[in-house]
C-alpha cells in the first residue's frame, strides 16, 4: 500500500491545532498581557504588541502547548505561557512541521518564517540551564499575510500548498 511521497507526507496533518493562549507585550522589558483575542495586521503584526509597526519575519511568535510540560520536566518549574514571551500558544499540532507552510488562525493568515530560538533571558526566567532547556522547544516565528482577528479556541488550519510539479 502506497503511503505517499515524502512531499505528500509533509503536507498531511492529522488534525488542526487549537489556539489556547494569546499574549502581547506593550513594550520591551514589560510583562506579557494575556488577551482573549487579537488583531493580526499584515503591515504591523499583532496590534498591542511591541513589534506592532515593525515589518519582517518576526511579527508573531508561536510555541507549542505540549512543550510547556517538557520545559517543566527539564527545569522542575511550573511553566506558564507568559514567561516564555511568545504571542500564541497552539496545542494539538506539531509546530515544527509547519516549516515553509501558510496557515490560518481565525480570520488571519500567517506564514512561517523560521524557528524562534531562545534568548539569554531564559536563563534568568527558568533558572540555571533554562536556555538549554528551551533549545528545540522555542517555537516558530511568522509573518501576517492577511489581516484578521484571532481568538482563543480558533483552529490553526494548514493551507494547501501549490503543487510544485
Amino acid at each position: 500500500m502506497d503511503k505517499g511521497t515524502i512531499g505528500q507526507l509533509m503536507q498531511t496533518f492529522s488534525k488542526p491545532g487549537e489556539l489556547v493562549w494569546i499574549g502581547v507585550r506593550p513594550a520591551r522589558g514589560e510583562a506579557m498581557i494575556s488577551v482573549d483575542e487579537v488583531m493580526a495586521n499584515q503591515r504591523s503584526g499583532l496590534i498591542g504588541d511591541r513589534y506592532n509597526g515593525s515589518s519582517g519575519k518576526r511579527q508573531v511568535t508561536l510555541i507549542q502547548w505540549e512543550h510547556l510540560a517538557v520545559l517543566a520536566s527539564m527545569t522542575g518549574k511550573t511553566i506558564s505561557p507568559e514567561i516564555l514571551r511568545r504571542n500564541l500558544v497552539i496545542k494539538g499540532i506539531n509546530l515544527l512541521a509547519l516549516k515553509d507552510h501558510t496557515f490560518q488562525i481565525g480570520d488571519a493568515i500567517l506564514q512561517t518564517t523560521g524557528l524562534c530560538h531562545p534568548c539569554s533571558k531564559m536563563e534568568q526566567i527558568l533558572g540555571p540551564g533554562g536556555y538549554n532547556a528551551m533549545r528545540g522547544h522555542g517555537g516558530l516565528t511568522a509573518r501576517v499575510l492577511k489581516t484578521g482577528v484571532m481568538k482563543i479556541g480558533d483552529l490553526l488550519v494548514v493551507m494547501p500548498q501549490a503543487d510544485s510539479n
